[in-house]
């Protein structure tokens, strides 16, 4: 695989059983992701964006075909292999915010680092850090509870690249909020992908979440119908 290549499917299937009946999620996928790219899966409900995206992200498992990141195949990890992929390379960013309701909004950042075994102090300082660079360092005391949507959305933010993952995927990003704090997320995303060089993932059905991505990748029946970038479609 090429060094500017960071994500790479290869015939990627996956196949649910619904009471009895096989339902194709996704349908033979061929996808690669560059280094450094700004990715947004679109497409109705069930059309398999969801499903790919954590399909990258290991959280499941194809039911056939295979999936490279940064380099190594997914097919190859045991499931602690896996875990530990995740924890060092890839950032998520889950539609439910998915923040640890008892810890403050600091220790849900620090979180991860935690797992890594990172130093306390250290740990402590990225996290104030990385809230404060996000504009909400002064809210680094408070519980999810304590706090509207959009700064929620920007503490898992904050959890998902204070680690400086390879990798960012971010399913439905945008759920839930208004307007203005959607595009106060997006400029966000857009500088961690164009300053700190992490390659990002989004699915959507979002036309504003599609049109801050670079490469624009529209799923249909677990199919990709078209893929476009920079004005040029490609079907």
């Amino acid at each position: 695989m090429a060094d500017d290549v960071v994500v790479v499917c290869r015939q990627l299937s996956r196949i649910y059983d619904d009471d009895g009946v096989p339902v194709n999620a996704l349908d033979g996928v061929d996808f690669d992701v560059t280094r450094g790219d700004f990715v947004s899966l679109a497409g109705p409900s069930g059309s398999g964006k969801s499903t790919l995206l954590n399909l990258i992200g290991g959280l499941d498992e194809p039911t056939s075909g295979n999936v490279v990141v940064d380099g190594t195949n997914l097919a190859d990890l045991d499931q602690s292999q896996r875990s530990d992929l995740r924890l060092n390379k890839i950032g998520f960013v889950f539609q439910s915010y998915n923040l640890i309701p008892v810890l403050t909004a600091r220790e849900n950042v620090e979180f991860i680092m935690q797992l890594q075994g990172v130093h306390a102090a250290e740990r402590h300082r990225r996290a104030i850090d990385m809230l404060s660079s996000l504009g909400i360092g002064d809210l680094g005391d408070r519980r999810p509870g304590e706090l509207s949507g959009g700064q929620q959305q920007r503490v898992a933010v904050a959890r998902a690249i204070v680690t400086h993952p390879v990798l960012l995927l971010a399913d439905e990003p945008s759920a839930n909020l208004d307007s203005k704090t959607t595009e106060g997320l997006l400029d966000l995303l857009r500088t961690i992908n164009r300053e700190h060089g992490v390659t990002i993932i989004t699915a959507t059905h979002d036309p504003m979440v599609m049109s801050y991505a670079r490469r624009r990748v529209h799923l249909k029946d677990g199919r990709i119908e078209s893929d476009e970038r920079a004005g040029a479609l490609t079907v």
